[in-house]
């Protein structure tokens, strides 16, 4: 059977052309880019072999050299077509292989950039590589912002995964009952979700009751649901590493008094952002726009750090697409472009009003935005 790669081979020489042009204007001669989701952008590769540290070597010419453990090698030949490869055994170091691969890539004594707010290059392997001849320069971002537009390839991935999510979200949705376990939602999710064309997500979802709502990342582990509980639920799939997050409050049984007025809130807030993101404008509208609404129902002091944030490739331990969380936060001036891809939140819990909240994967059109994870209802849901 022939290896199915996710991107055809002029994508990626047009992305690699992109990250040379990067280079150029931020006078660099090279970069080390050990974020994933980076890598996988200009080469393809696709494995769980991210834990252990990887280091893609790109000189201004557009060539590359792929740093990584060398059991890894028969993966990179399978998948990487655009890179050299430089396998280091596990007693090695990483950071000797990357000095030679920048030698040989002529970068020694050049101007180099390293991320230095990635996750996955540890203060160990940064310090023993920096001790090599070069004019060291933190490069953190300068890749990530080249992937927050997507290609129309890119767009049709993340609306299979969009897809996948609500699919997955209503079977959850339909498994909530008294009685039920969050073991069993998980299930009913992970089940549809896969089923319907999904990969392993970044992180999630998030599953959790009443007593925990206000817990942030934490998920599944044995709760059982009764009458008048909340569930929440935050999902995600994805398709060839593209994200797709959302998410939904639904009541066991019964719903407090007040919850069809949290829920039109919600409604509102999310037909708020959605209306402020336009191409051209500033993500900090988008937060402003959410936040009048807010205002409007008496929550004058309610803040949140953010309404969304942008997503795209994502690899464990989230989806939020590599090392920076980039976010509708307040007063954020970054330019939204045509293209761009947010998990959007319209989010109301631990304030004055009964809780409720929705999120949803949302594209940046030419025309405005558009809700991709449309097929699972935003009205107030009780099971």
């Amino acid at each position: 059977m022939s290896i199915r790669h996710p991107f055809p081979q002029e994508e990626l020489a047009r992305r690699v052309a992109r990250a040379c042009a990067a280079l150029s204007v931020n006078g660099l001669d090279g970069i080390l880019i050990s974020v994933p989701e980076s890598i996988y952008w200009l080469t393809g590769l696709d494995h769980w072999g991210f834990f252990a540290a990887h280091v893609l070597v790109v000189n201004r010419n557009g060539e590359m050299a792929l740093v990584c453990r060398a059991m890894e090698q028969i993966t990179v030949d399978n998948q990487v077509r655009n890179a050299a490869f430089y396998g280091h055994k596990d007693h090695e170091e990483l950071s000797d292989y990357v000095l030679k691969a920048m030698a040989d890539l002529g970068l020694k004594g050049g101007r180099v950039g390293i991320e230095k707010r990635s996750l996955f290059l540890t203060p160990r392997h940064a310090e023993r590589i920096q001790e090599g001849d070069a004019d060291w320069v933190d490069a953190s971002g300068i890749v990530d912002n080249l992937r927050q537009v997507q290609s129309p390839l890119e767009m049709d991935y993340t609306r299979k995964a969009a897809r996948a999510a609500d699919l997955g979200t209503l079977a959850a949705i339909e498994t909530v009952r008294d009685g039920a376990s969050d073991y069993e939602i998980a299930a009913a999710y992970h089940n549809r979700m896969i089923l319907e064309g999904s990969e392993y997500p970044g992180f999630g979802p998030f599953i959790r009751p009443t007593t925990r709502l206000g817990e942030e990342h934490t998920t599944w582990r044995g709760d059982v649901f009764h009458r008048g509980d909340a569930v929440f639920l935050e999902t995600c799939a994805a398709y060839r590493k593209y994200q797709a997050p959302m998410g939904r409050l639904v009541y066991v049984g019964s719903a407090p008094a007040g919850a069809e007025k949290s829920a039109e809130l919600a409604i509102k807030g999310m037909q708020a952002i959605c209306a402020a993101l336009k191409p051209g404008g500033k993500a900090g509208d988008a937060y402003a726009a959410w936040r009048e609404v807010a205002a409007s129902a008496g929550l004058h002091d309610y803040e949140r750090h953010h309404c969304g944030y942008l997503v795209g490739i994502g690899f464990p331990p989230s989806w939020t697409g590599g090392s920076m969380v980039t976010s509708l936060f307040p007063g954020s001036e970054r330019i939204l472009e045509a293209g761009m891809v947010f998990h959007a939140h319209s989010w109301f819990t631990n304030t004055g009003v009964v809780d409720y909240f929705i999120s949803n994967t949302v594209l940046l059109t030419e025309n405005g935005a558009e809700i991709l994870t449309n097929k699972t209802p935003e009205t107030l849901m009780i099971r």
